[in-house]
């Protein structure tokens, strides 16, 4: 007697990442085109996709209203900051949004795929996981950097 994985692809082997991920990660990395980046899971092509961008004048309170309440997304945060010398300063965040109330295979496809977008994106300085919105809050962010 044999048995199958339901779904297809083994679940602990990930998904590949679109082209085009890496790509608008440069955009905000090197010329800050955009504040945030905002991927996601596309079950349909086995593969992590851009889901969003937001302009450079976004907050981090319209990021944080961009990802989805009930439901897992990967994203990328350009923060900005001015250090004790007054100096301009910008750090990526990268954020695992993994909300309780999200589906327990959506938890999985995402905790199983993290590692792979990661080393994709070459250049982030700092990782957070949020299973709820105050362990993003900006706050959070600014204790890592300062």
């Amino acid at each position: 007697m044999s048995f199958r994985f339901r779904g297809g692809k083994n679940a602990s082997s990930g998904m590949g990442v679109a082209d085009h991920c890496k790509g608008t990660f440069l955009e905000l990395q090197r010329k800050k085109a955009h504040r945030y980046v905002i991927f996601k899971i596309d079950e349909k092509k086995n593969e992590v996709v851009v889901e969003k961008t937001g302009k450079p004048a976004e907050s981090y309170e319209d990021f944080t209203s961009a990802l989805p309440e009930n439901d897992c997304r990967y994203a990328v945060f350009d923060f900005d900051f001015v250090t004790s010398e007054n100096c301009q300063k910008s750090k990526i965040f990268f954020i695992a949004w993994s909300p309780a109330t999200s589906r327990i295979r959506a938890k999985m496809l995402y905790a199983t795929s993290k590692d792979r977008l990661r080393h994709e994106l070459d250049g982030v300085h700092y990782e957070i996981q949020a299973t709820d919105p105050t362990e993003m809050e900006l706050d959070v962010l600014k204790e890592r950097v300062y």
